[in-house]
């Protein structure tokens, strides 16, 4: 079983507690209660419920922390600086090595535009938002050698559709 299905039944589990909560307080408020002895259950239920999540949520928390997606990088990226121009990509370099981190530095010369790497099957690896006057750094790791394209993924003007270039990624190292 995934986390992310671990985690979709423990969401449903806890809304499901937390109606029959909801739907418990909404009938017995038609009842009438004198306030000291509601008051002194209402403690005890709300002491019961942080030690529920204490000796449970804190547990499944740990559990779930342990499969963290993000890897800390033990050598230095390979850097692209990379601006977006009505209606092209400038890229300071175009080749990269496999399997090591790459740092994009993105920003625009001019208007908003989307940076958009897609591998060579077409699918969107990653992207991040090209503005004017802030560079946006976007780190991703290639691991498949290949031609990669870059594209615009917010609409910039009349030529939109051709602000198109290619990072090529190679086995082995490259040099930056």
């Amino acid at each position: 079983m995934s986390i992310q299905t671990v985690c979709a039944l423990l969401t449903l589990v806890a809304i499901l507690a937390l109606s029959a909560v909801v739907l418990r307080v909404r009938i017995l408020a038609q009842e009438g209660h004198d306030y000291a002895p509601v008051q002194g259950n209402a403690y005890r239920i709300r002491a019961i419920g942080f030690w529920i999540l204490v000796l449970v949520g804190l547990p499944i928390s740990i559990w779930l922390f342990r499969e963290n997606p993000y890897t800390v990088q033990a050598t230095a990226p390979q850097v692209i600086n990379a601006t977006g121009y009505q209606w092209y990509w400038d890229l300071d370099r175009s080749e990269v090595a496999a399997g090591a981190p790459v740092e994009f530095r993105v920003t625009s010369a001019d208007v908003n535009h989307g940076f958009g790497i897609y591998d060579p099957t077409g699918e969107l690896v990653a992207q991040t938002q090209a503005m004017p006057g802030y560079i946006n750094r976007l780190t991703h790791v290639f691991e498949t050698p290949g031609n990669y394209q870059v594209l615009c993924l917010e609409y910039c003007g009349l030529v939109h559709h051709a602000m198109i270039t290619e990072i090529v990624v190679t086995e082995g190292t490259t040099n930056g």
